[in-house]
């Protein structure tokens, strides 16, 4: 399993720092975030060290996809919220600040305060077509 000496979150997965563990397989390791934006927030990462989303080997991102529900339940039984983020920054432009692979799950309460912006767009003539049909090709090709 591959892991970067410096990264934080790998010297969490080999318990070299101390984290508030709620889950853990082969693959993963989930813990309560040290600098949470509501209790209960969480981080998921694959235990081996993954820095973008694109790099992940399919059968992590299958555990990825069928941990995330499970833990989703439990944090909204353990916090009594009444929704959550699932949330990526892949890339420092994306606001990643630990260059290792983890998904952020925020337990969230009506009136919270944490807002979330979301400034809206919208497509011009063909561009949303176009963008489409780019997006088909670049699948064809890395398939």
């Amino acid at each position: 399993m591959s892991r970067d000496a410096d990264c934080i979150f790998c010297k969490i997965v080999a318990v070299e720092i101390p984290a508030a563990v709620v889950y853990e397989d082969e693959s993963l390791l989930a813990f309560l975030d040290v600098s949470p934006l509501a209790a209960g927030h969480v981080l998921v990462v694959p235990q081996a060290h993954y820095s973008s989303l694109v790099d992940l080997p399919v059968e992590i991102a299958t555990q990825i996809a069928l941990v995330l529900p499970r833990l989703g339940r439990a944090l909204m039984e353990v916090t009594q919220a009444e929704g959550f983020n699932v949330l990526v920054n892949d890339g420092a432009a994306a606001g990643q600040v630990v260059p290792h692979l983890h998904f952020h799950l925020i337990p969230r309460k009506t009136g919270d305060g944490l807002g979330y912006r979301w400034n809206a767009g919208s497509y011009e003539g063909d561009r949303a077509k176009e963008l489409a049909a780019a997006y088909q090709q670049a699948l064809t090709s890395h398939r």
